[in-house]
């Protein structure tokens, strides 16, 4: 299927790995233009030189730290205009809300939660202005189905799929598409090192990871491409209807008991 997205620029926050560097590919074999920002350098370029070989499309990089609003304003003015935001950067640690300092608290918040709404902030009126844009902000599904042991993410998630309807409902009267997707459970490298440690813990070989996954939806992860091909779908005019929504992309695990 074309999805009519040759020659468009794209920005991906924490795009050097995981379900960011993903969709930065999606976006590629598309034939996007990347502006990619994560916190490591020697990461951005790896994924810059990966992509450039196999899709010949341009890249630039951008290693910084996105929890500060400063930060935030340098990216965008560096990117100058832009078709497609994909707010992606930062993960937020297990934690209960007794078991959370103040400092611990604010620093998840500032790259998951500020992070994506100043980066947003600061593309959102120029993309009003054109009459042109998407934003995807990939949240997560513990924003649905809030979790006491994982308090801070839950917050965090919920409140970026309130953003993202929000803004969503006005953003069409200027042209503009916002969007929040929820991967559920995704078999990237990060999720992958973790699934290897317990399987050694548990099972006595890190290579029996799978078996620890079969209770999932259809007996496994979801799969990167899954996640990724959903969110460059969503960025493309074939989804032009769009807006002001949540996807979720965890095979049904949210509304199981």
């Amino acid at each position: 299927m074309e999805l009519h997205l040759k020659g468009r620029s794209a920005l991906v926050t924490g795009g050097s790995r995981g379900i960011g560097y993903g969709v930065a590919e999606g976006l590629a074999a598309e034939g996007c233009n990347l502006h990619l920002a994560s916190r490591s350098a020697d990461s951005l370029e790896a994924a810059r030189k990966k992509i450039v070989a196999a899709y010949g499309v341009k890249v630039d990089v951008y290693p910084l730290d996105l929890s500060s609003h400063e930060n935030a304003v340098k990216l965008v003015k560096a990117c100058g205009s832009v078709d497609i935001l994909i707010n992606n950067a930062g993960a937020i640690p297990q934690g209960s809300l007794t078991g959370m300092d103040d400092k611990l608290l604010r620093e998840a918040w500032d790259l998951k939660l500020f992070g994506f709404i100043n980066v947003a902030r600061e593309i959102y009126g120029e993309m009003c202005a054109r009459k042109s844009g998407v934003i995807i902000n990939v949240a997560g599904t513990a924003g649905e189905r809030p979790v006491a042991g994982y308090i801070a993410g839950s917050m965090a998630n919920a409140a970026l799929m309130a953003m993202s309807r929000a803004l969503g409902a006005e953003s069409v009267d200027f042209g503009v598409r916002v969007i929040a997707v929820n991967p559920g459970a995704t078999e990237t490298d990060r999720q992958v090192v973790r699934w290897k440690a317990r399987a050694t813990k548990e099972l006595g070989d890190e290579n029996r990871w799978r078996e620890l996954t079969t209770g999932f939806p259809l007996g496994r992860l979801a799969t990167l491409d899954e996640v990724a091909s959903t969110i460059v779908f969503l960025c493309s005019p074939r989804s032009g209807y769009t807006s002001g929504c949540v996807v979720t992309v965890d095979g049904g695990a949210s509304w199981r008991k």
